[in-house]
């Protein structure tokens, strides 16, 4: 998760939040460059008295103007493009959880199973044992398996929130009355910390999310475990 004075993104526990993070310094890179020599270019033009006639009027410095920024815009919107349409691929998700935004809470549906759901409140700052971060800490976390595609369908019954977890990549509007569906895939064990990104109202900084990734058995144990309790 993220910490304090942190310069660059949290550390990547998905393949899209990868390509995401390659996508993000490629691009900060040409940003840079051109930043570089416009500035270079407005100190000399200040800097300096002379003056070179075959500049003020030259059709190829024109063209090389007009080209190179399309070259440039080529460069960033392929990647850009083929990481849009990585995000959108579901193939063959293994499990299928349901998240549904309150006013002011998540509750999830595990719909492969028969009985398998959760409301998700916030841990009050009170209650809070030694190692649980504050307005981050949930009561019950989803628990995934890792290594597993995860489909996610996001829902909400009353206003607009956004289901998001920046570790994994991924935001997704919930609204009202719509469906909406994304995918994951967990590349290692941890818990990946998000919280609601849709101003949804007076406690709308107060729904976190906390999504706890396990190896396949610990995740069967845990299912079977919340089964027989409910």
């Amino acid at each position: 998760m993220a910490h304090p004075s942190q310069l660059g993104f949290q550390d990547a526990a998905s393949p899209v939040m990868e390509e995401l993070l390659h996508f993000h310094d490629h691009t900060l890179m040409i940003v840079f460059l051109i930043s570089t020599l416009v500035l270079y270019i407005i100190v000399a033009m200040v800097s300096t008295k002379l003056t070179n006639k075959y500049v003020l009027d030259s059709q190829e410095i024109e063209i090389v103007w007009t080209v190179l920024p399309a070259v440039i815009l080529f460069l960033i919107a392929l990647p850009s493009l083929r990481i849009l349409y990585l995000m959108d691929e579901i193939n063959d998700p293994h499990l299928t959880i349901k998240a549904m935004g309150h006013q002011w809470y998540w509750s999830y549906e595990y719909t492969d199973y028969e009985s398998l759901g959760f409301d998700s409140y916030m841990v009050p700052t009170q209650d809070l044992t030694p190692g649980q971060f504050r307005l981050l800490e949930t009561d019950h976390r989803m628990v995934v398996p890792m290594e597993s595609p995860i489909r996610v369908l996001v829902s909400a019954e009353d206003v607009l929130h956004a289901w998001a977890v920046p570790a994994l990549g991924i935001k997704m509007d919930a609204v009202p009355g719509r469906l909406n569906q994304t995918a994951f895939i967990t590349s290692r064990p941890g818990i990946y910390y998000g919280q609601c990104s849709e101003i949804c109202g007076a406690n709308h900084s107060f729904m976190p999310i906390v999504v706890e990734a396990v190896p396949l058995e610990h995740f069967e144990n845990w299912s079977s475990l919340m089964l027989e309790e409910s």
